[in-house]
C-alpha cells in the first residue's frame, strides 16, 4: 500500500503480479535465446511466421507487441541473415508477405525447444488441472479487457 493509504497494494494487485510474471518470463526467455543469437522479439516473429505464413509487417508487429518500425528493422535483419524471404514487390497492394526459409525453420526449432523449457519450469509447481485453469483464467481476462466494460 502506498504511504498515504490511497494506492494499490502491490502484494495483492493482480495487474502488478501479472506484470512481474511477464517480466520474469521475458528475462528467462532472453537467457535461453541469447546463446542462439535471438531475442524474444526475434523468436516471436519466427514463431508467428511458422504458424501464419505470409503475415505482413503490421501483422507481425501486432503479434510480437512491437512497433511497425521495429518489426521492419528486424525483418530486414532476418532477411539479410537468410531466416525469412519477402518479395521485392508486393503481389497485391503494399503488403510484402514474409515467409520462413529452411534456415529460419531450423533456428526456430532450437528456439522453440528452449522456450518450451522455460514454460515447463514456469509451470513446474502446478498440476494439470491448475495449468488448464490458469490458461482459462488468463484467456478470460484478456477477453474481458479487449471487449471493454
Amino acid at each position: 500500500m502506498s504511504q498515504d493509504g490511497a494506492g494499490v497494494d502491490l502484494e495483492t494487485s493482480l495487474g502488478y503480479l501479472l506484470k512481474e510474471a511477464s517480466s520474469a518470463l521475458r528475462v528467462a526467455m532472453e537467457e535461453v535465446l541469447r546463446p542462439l543469437g535471438m531475442t524474444v522479439t526475434h523468436y516471436s516473429c519466427l514463431e508467428l511466421l511458422a504458424q501464419r505464413p505470409g503475415l505482413s509487417n503490421s501483422e507481425l508487429a501486432r503479434g510480437a507487441f512491437v512497433t511497425r518500425q521495429s518489426m521492419n528493422v528486424l525483418l530486414q535483419n532476418l532477411e539479410r541473415e537468410g531466416h525469412v524471404t519477402r518479395p521485392a514487390a508486393a503481389p497485391v497492394g503494399k503488403v510484402l508477405p514474409t515467409r520462413l526459409t529452411p534456415r529460419g525453420r531450423r533456428n526456430l526449432e532450437k528456439a522453440s525447444a528452449a522456450v518450451r523449457s522455460v514454460e515447463v519450469r514456469m509451470l513446474a509447481g502446478l498440476g494439470e488441472a491448475e495449468q488448464a485453469g490458469a490458461l482459462r483464467i488468463l484467456r478470460s481476462m484478456i477477453h474481458s479487457l479487449r471487449e471493454g466494460a
